[in-house]
């Protein structure tokens, strides 16, 4: 029987499972899922789990269960594809016969000093439940620092805002506006919320340095109880280490059919996949829908097409605490109370509806 191996149960992997389980899996094939958690984590939520405006609870999704799926817990150290092996932290190597790459991204500390060591992230699940323990222990009055504007720093600053609102919040960005990647009228719409709710933006900045809270800014001390950064992403360090060629961020370049070229058994999925749009949940999603295309061809010695749709991704939704929120649906602007409602009900069906 032949192994597929997915590493990482995150959106990717969770819709290839969702996808060939319980009906479409080849009756030749077993699947072997590999992730740190026994659970999906939803990390478009973990900005909210950090606040304290929802619970651990709130943001799990249970793994499925099918005979033939195996869910190993542990912590990928090495992928070896000339072996077709993958090492665990424990020592253990597993074999597998197709792979499909899902570890996600990390921070990316763009080479500042002290950014690493000082600043607390909502990257991870831990790093989430970490950065929730020391917001909410500071006294009223604190000073919380963000680093970084874009989705998930405005989310996080929206939300701790209304979680925290005896707190001063700062919202560094290096621009001249907040939320680069959209119009200039939703990120006027999302500063103008911020001057309403006495949160302070701090445009043009420059961070230079990062001490034990101290953040220099263009080399001036900033005072800041808490540092949270939210300003870049770059691919999971085991990706980084795999000697295969990759785009400027680093991320793996694809075949057109979504594999390693001149192998094809090993698929790379969301955040460490060189595609045309920034990562997202959505594109980790689409991508995956064409992989588990291409693995059914594959198995079943069908011939695969010369190219594959190009996946459409319906739109992009922010919050601004629970009763608003901003984003662009079908290339479209929407804010307030109409676009918060409507991400939290796209959230509700992800969970209840498997998407």
């Amino acid at each position: 029987m032949k192994n597929l191996m997915i590493l990482g149960g995150g959106y990717g992997g969770m819709r290839i499972l969702s996808r060939l389980l319980p009906n479409e899996l080849p009756e030749n094939i077993s699947i072997t899922l590999i992730d740190r958690t026994p659970y999906h984590c939803l990390k478009t939520e973990y900005y909210a789990l950090a606040a304290g405006t929802i619970s651990d609870q709130h943001i799990r999704v249970p793994f499925p269960e099918h005979p033939r799926l195996n869910i190993q817990y542990g912590e990928v150290t090495e992928i070896n594809l000339q072996e077709n092996k993958v090492l665990l932290k424990d020592g253990e190597a597993i074999s597998y016969d197709d792979l499909v790459i899902g570890l996600g991204c990390e921070d990316k500390y763009h080479n500042v000093p002290g950014a690493q060591e000082y600043t607390y992230s909502i990257q991870t699940i831990e790093k989430s439940r970490q950065t929730y323990q020391a917001l909410n222990n500071l006294a009223p009055g604190s000073v919380v620092s963000i680093v970084g504007a874009g989705l998930s720093g405005v989310e996080l600053a929206s939300e701790l805002n209304e979680s925290r609102p005896d707190l001063k919040i700062k919202l560094f960005d290096r621009g001249n506006h907040i939320l680069s990647a959209f119009p200039v009228r939703l990120s006027t719409y999302v500063e103008n919320w911020f001057d309403n709710h006495n949160v302070e933006i701090v445009n043009n900045s420059n961070i230079t340095r990062v001490e034990e809270g101290i953040l220099y800014n263009h080399h001036e001390p900033i005072q800041s109880d808490i540092i949270v950064w939210t300003a870049g992403i770059q691919p999971n360090k085991i990706v980084q280490n795999i000697n295969v060629e990759k785009d400027r961020q680093g991320r793996i370049i694809l075949t057109p059919h979504h594999n390693i070229p001149g192998n094809e058994h090993v698929y790379v999925v969301g955040d460490c996949a060189s595609l045309p749009h920034a990562p997202s949940a959505q594109l980790a999603e689409g991508q995956a829908e064409q992989i588990v295309d291409i693995l059914l061809k594959r198995w079943n010695n069908q011939e695969l097409p010369d190219e594959l749709p190009t996946i459409k991704l319906k739109g992009v939704l922010g919050s601004l605490g629970k009763k608003h929120g901003f984003g662009l649906v079908a290339d479209r602007p929407i804010t307030g109370r109409v676009a918060r409602l409507l991400k939290s009900g796209i959230l509700w069906m992800y969970k209840y509806h498997k998407g």
